[in-house]
């Protein structure tokens, strides 16, 4: 994790960052994505896919709460937790009866449904630096 923090001039390199990093991710992983609209958590989403080698667009899932996504030997759930109004309705997705391991749990807005997190989530806060760039720092 001494990788952290990061700051990208382009969202290609956020990208770009991310499909190298995932490989340094264990099997059944979860990240928590934290930061304010347009601070690049999507973006970084899609090049963990694409480390991965995911090759399904990725996408905010906002409407749908969470998309699945696999490789053949990883499982990849992107979720969006901004719209959900607490634990309870996260409860409610039984999002349990689709996680296979070995998988990478990926959540916007996290702090939505917090008590449902893995105590050993790894937290990445996102944010646009004052010149424009955009940075993620890490906390566990």
């Amino acid at each position: 994790m001494s990788a952290f923090p990061q700051v990208f001039s382009s969202p290609q390199a956020m990208q770009d960052f991310a499909a190298v990093w995932v490989g340094t991710l264990p099997a059944d992983t979860t990240l928590a994505l934290h930061g304010d609209l347009g601070t690049g958590k999507t973006t970084f989403a899609a090049g963990l896919a694409r480390g991965l080698q995911i090759a399904d667009p990725v996408t905010s899932p906002s409407f749908n709460i969470y998309s699945l996504y696999e490789n053949g030997t990883r499982q990849l759930i992107h979720m969006d937790a901004y719209r959900l109004a607490g634990t309870a309705a996260f409860d409610g997705l039984m999002l349990e009866e689709f996680i296979k391991t070995p998988y990478l749990w990926v959540v916007e807005w996290p702090e939505k449904i917090a008590d449902a997190l893995p105590p050993q989530s790894i937290h990445l806060y996102f944010s646009i630096t004052p010149n424009g760039e955009h940075r993620i720092d890490i906390r566990q």
